[in-house]
């Protein structure tokens, strides 16, 4: 199904034609195989970072492409329309740059061309065994000590966690609550950094996502990012930007299981016609159709606040709601047009319906968002 687009520059269309292409070639035959073996797909990662693709929505003077967002969000989409467990890779990845983008100082933000060109994979940690959702109780603690700090604690549902080459870890510095939360950027091989085996997860299994141990690991002083203390802030501004592509990962999942609904339904036959000539497909179909659309714009909706510096983070709480509670009813739908088919692994909506669960969970639970939305209306 073709989805018409409108793109606030050229560069833009081009960018999006690349996308595909790589999508086509790189993604969409890999997908079900490395699914299958629950294998990481590194070098697609580096292939991505090396056709400009990791760094949209970064400056031009640290590698990146300074696209809008809204065009950022549109190429993840069509990467998760062919593998989810890379675009969410993507997504995952462009949140990890942001602190040291938007937080970091010169020295640090000299990391970034790597960063962005995919030579350095990121991990963001903030989640905890203990502290999921309540972010600002999370116990991970950082004690000064000279020039470094020695960071102890248990980080958990960290994407990436035994491939990333550095660590966004949020810790606390000071008193309870959200003002004792700091930001440390670490490298992976540093001492006492240990992550654990991956998790055995009902989807995205070749995304790796496990607990990372930190037993007084020693971070570097200078690896600090904006000050002690400013952490919470710092994770509460990245996850706003990355809830939008969260989102757009759950538009482009949902359009993929659409597409192939409608494919199948085109094909098979019974009673002599095609199915989707029957009503009750035809207006199941229909509404799918109408779902992603609607999850689409909003979400392009919030992006677009984003690019043009309004606040965004109650638009951004209601694209993410919207559009993974979207991607989770149009990826059921898709298995029930496929009958049968749909419910074994030879077509891929089986694949799709499982993925779409984690979405309404990432990023902050759908649960989570309806509370930041409904909290705005005192306001």
């Amino acid at each position: 199904m073709t989805v018409d687009r409108i793109l606030p520059n050229e560069e833009g269309y081009e960018l999006l034609d690349l996308v595909t292409e790589l999508a086509d070639r790189e993604l969409a035959p890999r997908a079900a195989d490395f699914e299958s073996r629950g294998e990481f797909p590194r070098e697609v990662l580096r292939t991505l970072g090396r056709s400009g693709l990791l760094g949209l929505p970064y400056p031009q003077e640290y590698g990146g492409a300074e696209q809008p967002y809204e065009v950022y969000l549109q190429a993840l989409e069509i990467l998760a329309s062919r593998w989810l467990a890379v675009a969410e890779a993507v997504s995952v990845h462009t949140l990890s740059c942001y602190p040291t983008a938007e937080f970091g100082n010169e020295q640090q933000r000299k990391l970034l061309p790597d960063m962005i060109g995919g030579e350095l994979l990121g991990a963001y940690c903030l989640s905890e065994p203990q502290g999921g959702s309540d972010a600002a109780s999370l116990a991970t603690r950082a004690t000064r000590d000279g020039d470094h700090y020695l960071v102890t604690g248990t980080k958990a549902w960290i994407t990436h966690a035994t491939t990333a080459d550095f660590y966004n870890v949020f810790c606390r510095t000071g008193g309870p609550g959200a003002a004792g939360v700091s930001c440390l950027l670490a490298a992976s091989g540093t001492a006492g950094i240990a992550p654990q085996l991956p998790e055995r997860t009902m989807g995205l299994r070749s995304s790796p996502v496990a607990q990372i141990v930190f037993d007084d690991a020693r971070v570097p002083a200078d690896r600090l990012i904006g000050e002690e203390g400013a952490g919470f802030r710092i994770a509460m501004s990245a996850l706003d930007s990355g809830r939008l592509g969260i989102a757009a990962c759950a538009v482009g999942l949902a359009q993929g299981a659409l597409d192939y609904a409608l494919a199948y339904a085109r094909e098979r036959e019974q009673f002599g016609r095609p199915i989707i000539d029957f009503q009750g497909l035809g207006f199941m179909l229909a509404d799918m159709a109408t779902q992603v659309s609607a999850a689409r714009a909003l979400t392009l909706s919030a992006a677009r606040l984003r690019d043009a510096g309004r606040p965004y983070r109650i638009e951004a709480a209601k694209a993410k709601l919207f559009a993974t509670d979207t991607a989770m009813r149009v990826t059921t739908d898709a298995v029930q047009v496929l009958g049968g088919a749909g419910y074994v692994a030879d077509h891929p909506v089986e694949r799709f319906f499982r993925e779409a669960k984690v979405l309404q969970i990432v990023e902050g639970t759908n649960q989570i968002q309806r509370m930041v939305i409904a909290r705005s209306f005192a306001r």
